[in-house]
């Protein structure tokens, strides 16, 4: 169950990585429209189904929607770093990144809204939310200034546990509940990520620097998705407050998973 409720709480993200591998091997070049363009197509429709069939609330959806905005712009300025490119034509592609791309942020921020909807979750003792915003806002930031400034990921990792190391986060999962430590949490959904970026990567789809064809993404990717995990779960939470609580959750009635 936990499993089958986790993949429903994927569906965006699955959706997308399926269009993005299934593209890959079917597209032709001689075809009018780019695959770019109709991975953006996709997407938009996809996000329309979801608003149409009550998957997404439109409150989540504009707090996914600041998620992808942001995301957009690291992308923009990560491809002009040369981080990574996006070595394909389209129509719907500014700065040379594919509009498509910004779903992708997208749909991390859509899992989030959706399970925390569906595994009824609640996260306790939770820390002061400025702080919270804080946080995400100095992991937002380096990874712009690290290409400048010295890179303070490991006090980020170091911050991450002394901010959230006490919250638990709850889930049900039929009539049980049960909780395990948000960092832990973290850790697990950043492996899934790094997990599709490399389902991704190795389409071709984009290309890091230094690398000119299919490759596995490093593991110190994995760092950078748990970072960027905590940027979305609070982005996500301005319309998901009701799910935070300052007492420590109680325990009688809770297994750690």
């Amino acid at each position: 169950m936990f499993v089958l409720k986790q993949g429903w709480a994927s569906l965006f993200g699955g959706l997308l990585l399926g269009a993005i591998m299934l593209s890959r091997t079917i597209w032709s070049a001689d075809w009018p429209l780019a695959r770019y363009d109709a991975l953006f197509v996709f997407a938009l429709l996809v996000q329309a189904v979801f608003l149409w069939k009550g998957l997404e609330t439109w409150d989540e959806a504009r707090v996914i929607l600041l998620f992808h905005l942001t995301g957009t712009a690291m992308e923009w300025f990560k491809v002009a770093a040369g981080s990574w490119t996006y070595p394909e034509p389209g129509f719907f592609k500014v700065m040379s990144v594919p509009l498509f791309s910004g779903f992708m942020y997208a749909s991390v921020g859509s899992y989030i809204a959706r399970v925390i909807r569906i595994f009824d979750m609640r996260f306790a003792p939770y820390p002061p939310f400025w702080l919270t915003v804080a946080f995400a806002a100095a992991i937002y930031v380096n990874f712009f200034a690290h290409h400048f400034l010295p890179d303070i990921r490991i006090a980020l990792f170091v911050l991450s546990v002394v901010i959230f190391g006490r919250t638990r986060v709850s889930f049900r999962i039929s009539e049980r509940r049960w909780w395990m430590p948000m960092p832990v949490t973290a850790v697990l959904v950043s492996l899934a990520l790094w997990i599709a970026e490399n389902v991704g990567t190795l389409s071709g789809t984009w290309l890091y620097a230094g690398h000119a064809g299919r490759h596995v993404v490093n593991w110190g990717k994995l760092g950078a998705w748990y970072l960027l995990l905590y940027v979305a779960f609070v982005t996500v939470t301005i319309a998901s407050r009701s799910a935070l609580g300052r007492a420590p959750a109680p325990a009688r009635s809770e297994q750690t998973a």
